[in-house]
């Protein structure tokens, strides 16, 4: 499988060398920061409304101090579809003072 040569493709082909199947539906995890609490809460109660994204979590990095809002979106998970994911949700984001930080896909063993 050849993939685009940017951090979401080499994170794809990575997860494709270890044997995952990216033909099948996968829960995506999708990372936004915030430096204040109550902007990531208005972040997560804005993005709760999105049919996009049935499940949100909020939590507090103990290294940094960072407030992360995890998304968390069932999806194929394609070259497109994720970037388009990423950049939606980073959109929203800027409005409440967040910025991406990236996505991730938890593997069931």
């Amino acid at each position: 499988m050849h993939f685009p040569d940017d951090e979401n493709g080499q994170l794809l082909a990575e997860i494709a060398d270890a044997g995952v199947d990216l033909t099948s539906m996968q829960t995506i995890d999708f990372y936004i920061l915030f430096e204040q609490k109550p902007e990531a809460e208005k972040f997560a109660k804005a993005i709760a409304s999105d049919e996009l994204v049935p499940s949100t979590e909020l939590t507090k990095c103990p290294d940094t101090g960072v407030w992360e809002v995890i998304t968390r979106v069932k999806m194929v998970p394609d070259h497109t579809l994720l970037s388009q994911t990423e950049q939606y949700l980073e959109s929203i984001a800027n409005g409440h003072n967040g910025y991406g930080d990236g996505w991730g896909l938890m593997v069931e063993e």
